[in-house]
């Protein structure tokens, strides 16, 4: 980026190459590298430009792990959507969040999950981003359960048992504990369990 291309970009322009930077060093490298110099190095301007419109980087990185999530949440919302009934829509969301591509979103959350200890910000971007996942699943079952495609159980029980698996089989695809197959039966049979569904549904 040339000099004169740096001082003819707007506020607005600026704004969007910031949060661009900081997704794509998030998905690169983790939430924990988006820091100021790291910035300043990917969007191309001295760290002051950077701190003009972010003064905090604490707030910026909840900010963006919240932009994802969100983003996340709300494609995985309209691909279920095009099941054709409940348990359809479960396995496309089971298939989604355990397959090798979700990687890089399993790290980010692992990331807010370890980071959110010492950040207010990103602590309270963690929940409310919980809260919008829990609040999918918990449909999900919910209209389940009302279809009779899953025995009457507590959907929301279910909806952070779901998610329990996912963060904690998440956790150990970072450290390699078990083979991507045990962990994937592990989240599929206990929901089947769970959903009074036929081994090998999910």
């Amino acid at each position: 980026m040339t000099t004169s291309a740096t001082h003819g970009r707007t506020g607005g322009g600026r704004q969007a190459e910031i949060d661009d930077a900081a997704k794509k060093i998030a998905f690169a490298s983790g939430l924990s590298a988006i820091t100021l110099r790291r910035l300043s190095a990917t969007v191309g301007v001295e760290p002051g430009v950077i701190a003009q419109h972010e003064p905090s980087i604490t707030a910026l990185v909840a900010r963006i792990f919240y932009e994802l999530a969100t983003d996340e949440c709300e494609e995985t919302a309209r691909e279920i959507a095009t099941e054709a009934s409940p348990v359809a829509a479960l396995r496309r969301l089971v298939e989604g969040l355990i397959h090798d591509s979700h990687d890089n979103f399993n790290s980010i959350w692992a990331d807010a999950w370890s980071l959110g200890r010492r950040s207010a910000p990103l602590a309270k971007a963690a929940r409310d981003s919980m809260q919008q996942w829990n609040a999918l699943v918990l449909e999900l079952v919910a209209r389940g359960v009302a279809a009779g495609d899953f025995v009457e159980i507590d959907p929301d029980l279910v909806a952070m048992q779901f998610f329990a698996l996912i963060d904690s089989t998440t956790a150990y695809s970072l450290v390699g504990y078990r083979t991507a197959d045990d962990r994937a039966r592990l989240v599929r049979r206990t929901l089947e369990i769970s959903l009074g569904l036929a081994e090998g549904t999910l």
